[in-house]
């Protein structure tokens, strides 16, 4: 069973007409200015989900500036959910640093969206202000019961288009405001998974959080699969695509590189992702 906890859709016209949708989003031309950045619909998804033996995916949108475009967005993934219920799980996304944000993720939870996310600031840094905006939308989780999918990279390393700038110790602050969610962090959480071998406070910080594999085979060498489950556990990683960014054969690739236990690489692959959403 694979089950993808991380991949984008967009409304048709986006697709066919990125150019048109440049002007004051500057995150989305950074990450989708070129045509090599591929951008896919819901129909499109379903036929990669079918395509690869995906049984299926946790969908988002962007986080853009525009509120209209987060509504756009979101009236696709609904129909989407509706056209396809044992495909797709939809997640809503907006802008976390925009004041209306938190109206339209209580709009779509209502609606029956699954999750919240990949919340991400690609071009604004929100520096110490991080949690009092993110606040509202951990309280409307946390009410909903459902899942926060936030985007995270590494502090250090090279530099590429959606490298934010990410303070861990903010980040940890939210999991210690808000123990009782389940938090998604993207991309391997940014190198968060080391601080789980610490003894004291942060495995109990952790007790609620996931880790996913989104862009890993852009971002780390395969043995992340293993470390990182020898340090927060296997039960905690969850397999994302970041599809279409890149295929689910890559990902398959670098399990088998890394030689991870079977029981470990099903969990990965679905186990997990299913308890969480009680799929």
């Amino acid at each position: 069973m694979i089950l993808d906890a991380h991949t984008h859709v967009f409304p048709r016209e986006i697709c066919r007409n990125r150019e048109d949708f440049f002007a004051d989003e500057p995150a989305f031309k950074s990450l989708y200015g070129t045509p090599k950045s591929r951008l896919i619909d819901p129909e499109e998804m379903i036929a990669v989900l079918e395509e690869d033996g995906v049984e299926a995916a946790a969908v988002s949108g962007f986080p853009w500036r525009q509120e209209h475009l987060w509504r756009r967005q979101h009236e696709v993934i609904l129909e989407a959910m509706r056209r396809w219920p044992r495909k797709i799980i939809g997640f809503c996304n907006v802008n976390p640093l925009d004041k209306a944000a938190a109206r339209e993720v209580e709009r779509c939870l209502a609606a029956g969206f699954r999750g919240v996310g990949e919340l991400a600031w690609y071009v604004d840094d929100p520096g110490e202000d991080l949690i009092y905006f993110l606040t509202p939308l951990a309280e409307l989780c946390q009410h909903f019961g459902v899942p926060l999918l936030l985007h995270m990279n590494d502090p250090v390393g090279a530099s590429y288009p959606g490298k934010a700038a990410i303070r861990l110790e903010s980040i940890y602050g939210l999991l210690q405001k808000f123990p009782e969610i389940d938090w998604i962090l993207a991309h391997w959480g940014g190198g968060l998974p080391f601080y789980g071998l610490l003894k004291k406070e942060v495995p109990e910080v952790f007790r609620r959080v996931y880790f996913d594999t989104a862009a890993s085979p852009y971002l780390y060498r395969p043995e992340i699969y293993r470390l990182a489950a020898e340090m927060v556990g296997p039960e905690k990683i969850l397999f994302g695509s970041d599809y279409p960014l890149l295929p689910v054969k890559r990902y398959l690739q670098e399990m088998d590189q890394a030689n991870l236990p079977e029981d470990w690489r099903e969990m990965i692959l679905g186990q997990n992702l299913s308890r969480l959403l009680r799929l």
